[in-house]
């Protein structure tokens, strides 16, 4: 007995420690032991985690916020550590507790966790435990209460009574005409989200006068809040509703004395629309957007024309055009030449939008010169917005009269006498060439990629050799064998020393997306010719060059090739080149070392059966260091072994392994 006893008490220690921990003045100990609740529960058992642990973390609720947050957080998963579903009620004092606390992120974490075991209650336990705990929230004296309760309503609703679900309306009711603005902003932000529960009639009569009440209340920030309620209210009603009940109230957000709730109504205008219908947009929304797009205030100008594309290709199809043309474009044109670049930026993001909508002949006549305009404008993100959808405007107008319009603006830019705007135009060209095909870009584009390797700043000459592997990545070595590689080993010829490092530059580059083949027959001649240069700045980027090359190169290139021009120029009178060529045959021996072990190890440990394709293979360099992982003593004897062979090339084992 006293032997069951002992082991009793110490299956209970751990817990007991984890107990004191809560207890720690130490707040990362306290922490650590909340994470650890699932276990300390599991230990207790669902009784003693019934009877014992929550009543204790009811208790012990006063502490760091960031302890309150995890506790919150796990409360909300251990409905199953209490007893499930049956015995989820006992989970609400603490969570209760938890969603008065001071600290909103809390109190936000309390009201998650009660949301989701909201569900996991009975309709009984519902109406009998829940809902009193709502209420308890909602009646509170601090405000912190009656914020947390606005969130539990909608969830709750829906599975009560009619007498309980009057209650709720009207314990809402107050709290959206409570003296608190951040009990009301609460409520207004959870107004959208109850509408959806609630049965039509009472959305008629109770929940519209709610709304209405907080679009007009005192606080701005209010006010904003409401504006998200409009969209779920306005889903729900009938178009003769909406226009009599939701519209009066919307106008006035519209021209709201507060920006900010100008700008929530521009930000959700084609939620708005989608919610209201055709014929009220048509009526009343097209002159709103038209308000918000000449406001005074940028930001709102901007969120009003982030959203004219969407706004435009939501019209009905059969008055779309002329609506358009009246009554949008003109606010259009406008905003073109507004004084504020996030305005320019955003509508440059979408305008190219329109040239679908409107077809060729519109496009062409009213369009693109605005395109053209913006795609000179200083700005650069309003450059590269018009550049990045010129796709959309490819399709409609074909590249033929593209080119005769916009790309000869795109040329300007490129040769322009600010090297920054220069730099702009080469960092978009990936994304013209994608958008072109290759044959229109070798027509008029690839001279200028080509006149930017030889540019006069270096940051563009650099830049110049990035696009070029960016290109070949999207084009294909093919092309580049064909159109790029012959320019780039024609400046090894160049007067200019700087012109034929950057060919060097380039080959660097180029190397890693060409493949072994081309490297070793087009661009490694070059190279190597180029390391009789008179200049030791271009010799020691030869040996630079090889280095980074090396890897793409086979064994035997290298050795027949590569290293007798490092040993040359490791001979060579000038210290920077010794030192370069060096370190570049110190790298490349290394990873021809390495290549020469992977070697033996594959003869040693043989093939592999491969069962997708039912043959026999070689094993990949993966299988192979995770099979022998260089970790046992007939692997490290194995690799010094292997070095010893190496260093004599004429053994027997070199000239084997590299047959």
């Amino acid at each position: 007995m006293a032997a069951s006893d002992s082991s009793s008490d110490d299956s209970l220690y751990p817990i007991a420690v984890l107990i004191d921990e809560l207890k720690n003045e130490d707040v990362q100990l306290r922490l650590n032991s909340i994470k650890k609740l699932s276990t300390i529960s599991l230990a207790l058992g669902v009784d003693r985690t019934r009877s014992e642990l929550i009543p204790f973390l009811t208790d012990t609720i006063y502490d760091e916020d960031e302890v309150l947050l995890a506790l919150a957080e796990q409360l909300g998963q251990f409905t199953p550590l209490v007893g499930g579903p049956e015995y989820v009620y006992c989970l609400l004092p603490p969570l209760e507790s938890l969603a008065t606390v001071e600290e909103t992120v809390v109190r936000d974490k309390a009201v998650e966790s009660l949301r989701h075991i909201s569900s996991q209650h009975s309709p009984q336990d519902l109406e009998n435990r829940f809902v009193p705990l709502v209420t308890r929230l909602s009646s509170g004296d601090w405000f912190t209460s009656r914020t947390s309760a606005c969130g539990l309503f909608s969830v709750c609703y829906g599975r009560v009574n009619s007498s309980v679900k009057a209650d709720l309306r009207t314990h809402f009711r107050n709290l959206c005409q409570d003296d608190t603005p951040m009990v009301r902003r609460a409520a207004a932000s959870k107004l959208g989200e109850f509408a959806k529960v609630v049965e039509l009639e009472y959305l008629k009569t109770d929940l519209i006068p709610m709304f209405v009440s907080l679009a007009q209340d005192e606080q701005d920030s209010v006010r904003l809040l409401a504006v998200e309620a409009c969209v779920s209210i306005a889903s729900l009603l009938q178009q003769e509703d909406v226009e009599q009940l939701v519209m009066p109230t919307l106008r006035q957000c519209t021209s709201d004395n507060s920006w900010r709730v100008r700008y929530m109504v521009a930000d959700k205008f084609t939620e708005l629309q989608k919610a209201v219908g055709p014929e009220i947009t048509k009526a009343e929304l097209v002159g709103a957007l038209q308000s918000l797009l000449k406001d005074s205030e940028a930001e709102v100008r901007a969120a009003a024309a982030n959203k004219i594309r969407d706004f435009c290709q939501a019209l009905d199809p059969t008055c779309r055009e002329p609506i358009i043309m009246v009554n949008i474009l003109p606010y259009v044109k406008e905003l073109v030449a507004d004084p504020n670049q996030h305005v320019k930026a955003a509508l440059a993001s979408v305008i190219m939008g329109l040239s679908p909508i409107l077809g060729k002949n519109i496009t062409i006549e009213h369009l693109l010169p605005l395109f053209l305009s913006q795609l000179k404008d200083e700005c650069p993100e309003v450059r590269l917005n018009i550049i990045s959808n010129l796709d959309c405007v490819n399709e409609v107008i074909g590249i033929q009269q593209l080119s005769q319009s916009l790309l000869p603006a795109i040329v300007e830019l490129a040769e322009d006498a600010k090297w920054r705007v220069r730099l702009a135009i080469i960092e978009y060209m990936p994304l013209l060439a994608g958008q072109l095909g290759v044959q229109f870009f070798d027509e008029k584009l690839n001279a200028l990629c080509m006149a930017w390797l030889v540019d006069h700043v270096y940051a563009i000459r650099e830049a110049a050799t990035l696009n070029l592997k960016k290109l070949v990545e999207k084009f294909g070595p093919e092309w580049a064998q064909n159109t790029v590689i012959p320019k780039v080993l024609a400046m090894s010829n160049d007067q200019n020393y700087l012109h034929r490092m950057t060919c060097l530059f380039s080959i660097n580059v180029l190397a890693q997306v060409c493949g072994s083949e081309v490297t070793a027959q087009l661009m490694l001649p070059t190279v190597i010719t180029m390391a009789s240069d008179s200049v030791p700045n271009v010799r020691f980027n030869v040996a630079k060059t090889l280095q980074k090359i090396g890897p793409v190169l086979d064994p035997g290139c290298i050795q027949s090739q590569v290293k007798p021009v490092l040993e040359k120029l490791n001979a060579d009178e000038d210290v920077d080149v010794k030192y370069f060529a060096s370190e570049a045959m110190s790298v490349i021996s290394e990873k021809s070392l390495e290549r020469f072990e992977r070697k033996i190890l594959l003869a040693i440990t043989g093939a592999i059966w491969d069962q997708n394709t039912n043959t026999w293979r070689r094993k990949a360099n993966k299988e192979l260091l995770t099979e022998t992982g260089y970790q046992y003593p007939i692997i490290w004897r194995l690799r010094w072994a292997g070095r010893v062979a190496w260093s004599n090339p004429s053994g027997i084992l070199y000239v084997t392994m590299n047959a």
